[in-house]
């Protein structure tokens, strides 16, 4: 594609330099920068990618993007907003990938990554390939990738979706996180499907308030678009528990849908019994009224389930193929996760990282524990400092032995963190153990036969970071070492 075919689509532009190359590809990293390259200069928060423009000439770049006129000998687009152009020519350079595949993007605080390995197991199911962008990574058909963030930028969106397709992906499955749609990387998707979980406290260090978090997340379903076509209907499948979705219905012209388990839902459940084990309700849909029981624990995991359900009815795929496609899942990595070398008392492994979402994880965990309850919780450094209280409250009112430890403590003094979330419990019973190994090891040494230990806030991520230094750390590994050395030294004393 030429450089004048491309940027045709964007209004108000000015060309300095003459010149229309032919491009190979779009980059907005100078390092990626190869002979043929369009460079898109986007300012980042510690680098500008405009004082990187002759160095991306250096490189091969034939033509730049850029929101100001610069110094270098090939043709300069000027635009006013280079990451909305971004967008705009990565779509157009790609063909327009996210029109060629069902597309279903997933919102909310908490179960964004469960709800969207649990479609992507309906659409599995039903012989097609898909394609998943998340927390954990990519996956492209049987493919996985390593990913930065949740939703990556509109480039790389944009080609991600271009291999899908390439590859033969019919369904693409993603969550789409606050930053991401407040900071346009999810320009130029073309949603057929938008779901919406909950929305409780978390990312205030970026937003400010509850009402900011709200309307971002709201975005998504304000721009699914006003058009109605035929044999292609849009669906919105929103929360009826949780308030925000009465503003997220007002804001799209999709067709809505809703799940729940207290108010009014097209798709609800009732009768909800939890175990141990996994939980059993009763479905009821507008066509029909079934039992249904499922090995994922907890409340949660129950409108996770119900969410995947309503995408898939919208979807047209029987109820009874969903409701087996669920009964075959085994847990999603780092949710609830039980860690097992055949000790006497439960070890589960939680992502739940804001009060809400720790709340629900522990209220799961009262629901079959049979005597006490460990909670290791830390909170990350630089992040959402008016949560830390919230966290450590959270653990001492449902949890019997609450340990506050380190998460990512990034460029923040551990002890800081955990001063702010002592302060939030003063006068309650707790343990303060700052070194993450050293509280798991503490908490396993002394569990004993029946307790369960929740050990929250990381669940998949195999790092830690401390200062600027990124060292791997798995709470589930840590758990079972722990838990052989605790099995090791009771056998070493029965032999005794």
């Amino acid at each position: 594609m030429r450089l004048d075919d491309l940027i045709s689509i964007i209004p108000f532009k000015q060309k300095q330099g003459e010149g229309n190359p032919s491009l190979t590809s779009i980059e907005n990293d100078h390092r990626k920068v190869n002979s043929g390259s369009l460079f898109i200069c986007i300012k980042g928060y510690t680098v500008d990618g405009h004082d990187l423009a002759p160095e991306a000439v250096k490189n091969g770049a034939v033509a730049i993007v850029s929101e100001k006129p610069l110094d270098v000998d090939v043709p300069v687009v000027i635009v006013k907003s280079t990451a909305k152009v971004m967008a705009q020519v990565a779509d157009q350079f790609y063909g327009h990938p996210t029109q060629k595949l069902n597309l279903i993007g997933i919102t909310g605080t908490n179960g964004k990554t469960t709800i969207s390995h649990l479609i992507e197991k309906l659409f599995k199911d039903i012989n097609q390939v898909t394609g998943l962008i998340g927390t954990m990574y990519t996956k492209i058909g049987n493919e996985t990738f390593e990913t930065k963030n949740t939703t990556p930028d509109s480039l790389t969106l944009q080609k991600t979706f271009h291999s899908m397709t390439e590859k033969g992906v019919e369904t693409a499955v993603m969550e789409v996180s606050s930053h991401a749609l407040e900071m346009g990387r999810v320009f130029g998707c073309d949603y057929d499907i938008a779901v919406f979980s909950n929305l409780t406290q978390d990312h205030l260090d970026y937003h400010g308030t509850m009402e900011n978090y709200r309307y971002a997340k709201g975005l998504l379903f304000a721009r699914m678009g006003n058009a109605y076509r035929d044999g292609k209907p849009k669906y919105a499948i929103l929360n009826a528990d949780d308030e925000a979705s009465i503003m997220y219905e007002r804001a799209t012209a999709a067709n809505v849908v809703t799940y729940g388990i207290h108010q009014a839902a097209d798709v609800k459940a009732e009768n909800i019994r939890i175990t141990a084990q996994g939980s059993s309700f009763t479905l009821i849909t507008p066509a029909e009224k079934v039992e249904v029981s499922l090995p994922l624990i907890g409340k949660f995991n129950i409108y996770n389930c119900l969410a995947a359900i309503a995408v898939g009815l919208v979807s047209n795929i029987p109820l009874q193929q969903i409701i087996q496609s669920l009964k075959e899942i085994k847990g999603v990595s780092g949710r609830f996760e039980r860690v097992y070398g055949g000790q006497d008392f439960t070890v589960l492994v939680d992502y739940s990282h804001t009060p809400d979402s720790l709340e629900n994880a522990l209220k799961t965990v009262n629901e079959f524990a049979e005597k006490k309850v460990y909670a290791i919780v830390g909170c990350g450094g630089d992040r959402d400092k008016t949560k830390r209280p919230l966290m450590a409250q959270v653990a001492c009112e449902y949890s019997t032995n609450p340990i506050f430890t380190s998460d990512n403590p990034r460029s923040e003094d551990p002890e800081s963190i955990l001063d702010d979330m002592t302060n939030g419990v003063l006068g309650k019973d707790y343990k303060r153990i700052t070194d993450r190994r050293e509280a798991i090891y503490e908490a396993i040494k002394q569990a004993e036969p029946k307790d369960v230990i929740l050990i929250a806030g990381k669940g998949h991520e195999d790092y830690q970071i401390i200062g600027k230094e990124v060292i791997h750390f798995d709470d589930r590994e840590v758990a079972m070492e722990a838990i052989k050395e605790k099995l090791n030294s009771q056998q070493k004393e029965e032999r005794v």
